[in-house]
């Protein structure tokens, strides 16, 4: 299985697609009168990303399962690209919010919930001081904006191949010669990159020092274990390394939990017993709601109110805006659902059962891999698996995009979801929610084995054909 041939898979690629296009024809139509309201025929242009050529349209979803408007039922390993790690419509969340709407969803004025949330947040992730926005993409801003005010800094450091959101400094990667240019063709929307961002490979401590050494960077910008170009693990000592070289330089340090908060009750930084200056956490955290979180260690707020006291006792009224938040930011609507969420729903044993299944399903996962003869590396994170093109674990960027396979990633995408399968659409990137079940697993590595079978009798080159 260590040769698939090219236009095989390009064939048995449009093969599918076509299979889905009969399969889907409501979604289809639907996909085509969205071209007349929305600029890519749908309400996010994210939606279109879907290797059927046109998105599957949801009717109803419930813990880990989904049905669309054709009438096909999907276990859903995608769960809102994390958006949904709760699983759909968590009985938790909904009567919380309900509950809320009712007493009023957003009143300018914080509620009794907002104690217990604070305490939480401090007991599962270290940091004491914590603040409220309306995205991960705004928590982001608001923390850098905070490591801008106090180190009298500009520049951001990213690693090639990240992804914060809509955080413009972090639109940047490394090309092949190595040098910074804007990731994916995003627009540079006016913004000098050369003045506000850095960028290197992740794992690589020495370019890491090389940057932080000009001592012009107000904070390092990551996630503790890559996941949104593909699954890529800190190897040993780079975290230290890290930390160690980001106090050296005064180089303030923030941790985007977005998506390695599938790692535990306490995301990565718990796992791991790291200890940032900041932290970013969004989607899964509201429960469907939309939610971002910032918490900030006691050096950093110790020196914002050094900045922006923290009670003037001149002033009756202070101006609170500082260039961040919105006045639906820390929303009574916000602080129930995440009340909800800690305290109900993504438990220390939900997360026992999300991590055990997804343990046991890249065991099983790799047991097909090597049955198949396939140069692939199956990759684990908690809640999260990933299959990726590469006959070893990846340990950048650039040794993911050089295993990347753009017409197999979408074979496999097409071929699962023409077989009742939902996993995240950028690359192949699955996570289990508190509803995941073992049939759900099941399902899964069934379709895979298939799907292996497929490409062997399909896909390969043969030799005769020279």
């Amino acid at each position: 299985m260590s040769r698939l041939s090219a236009s095989e898979v390009r064939g048995a690629l449009e093969r599918e697609q076509e299979e889905f296009a009969r399969l889907h024809p409501i979604s289809k139509r639907l996909f085509e009168e969205g071209q007349r309201h929305y600029l890519y025929g749908a309400p996010s242009h994210w939606f279109r990303r879907w290797a059927g050529k046109f998105p599957v349209f949801a009717r109803e979803a419930s813990r880990a399962q989904l049905q669309c408007v054709d009438g096909h039922r999907y276990v859903d390993f995608c769960l809102g690209d994390t958006g949904a790690m709760c699983g759909h419509a968590p009985s938790a969340v909904t009567r919380a919010v309900s509950e809320q709407m009712d007493r009023g969803a957003t009143l300018m004025l914080p509620t009794e919930h907002a104690s217990w949330v604070g305490d939480e947040l401090t007991r599962r992730f270290g940091l004491p001081y914590w603040g409220f926005t309306t995205s991960a993409s705004d928590a982001n801003r608001a923390a850098i904006r905070i490591a801008r005010m106090i180190t009298g800094r500009e520049k951001v450091l990213v690693f090639s191949g990240c992804y914060h959101g809509s955080v413009e400094e972090a639109h940047v990667a490394l090309d092949a010669s190595g040098r910074m240019v804007m990731r994916n063709g995003i627009h540079g929307n006016a913004v000098d990159h050369e003045r506000v961002s850095a960028v290197v490979e992740f794992n690589d401590i020495e370019a890491l020092e090389a940057k932080l050494a000009c001592e012009d960077i107000a904070c390092v910008l990551t996630e503790p274990f890559m996941t949104n170009y593909g699954m890529v693990a800190p190897e040993p000592g780079f975290h230290q390394a890290l930390r160690e070289a980001t106090r050296r330089h005064g180089t303030l340090l923030l941790m985007d939990e977005t998506h390695t908060f599938s790692s535990g009750p306490g995301g990565y930084t718990a796992l791991a017993g790291l200890e940032p200056d900041m932290l970013v956490l969004g989607k899964a955290v509201g429960g469907g709601i939309p939610v971002g979180l910032y918490g900030v260690s006691d050096e950093v707020a110790r020196r914002m109110w050094e900045k922006v006291p923290k009670v003037d006792p001149t002033k009756v009224r202070q101006s609170a805006h500082l260039g961040f938040g919105g006045t639906l930011a820390g929303s009574a609507l916000q602080v129930a659902s995440v009340r909800a969420v800690l305290g109900e729903v993504l438990t220390s044993a939900a997360f026992g059962h999300m991590v055990g299944l997804a343990e046991d399903l890249a065991t099983r996962l790799r047991s097909v891999v090597g049955k198949f003869d396939l140069p692939w590396y199956v990759e684990q994170l908690g809640a999260r698996v990933e299959i990726m093109f590469a006959p070893t674990a990846p340990k950048n960027a650039a040794e993911v995009s050089a295993g990347r396979n753009g017409d197999l990633e979408a074979l496999l995408h097409v071929y699962f979801l023409n077989r009742g399968v939902l996993i995240t659409p950028f690359h192949c990137m699955l996570l289990m929610c508190p509803a995941s079940t073992a049939a759900d697993a099941d399902k899964y590595v069934s379709v895979f084995e298939d799907f292996c079978g497929f490409l062997a009798a399909n896909c390969l080159e043969r030799e005769m054909r020279a």
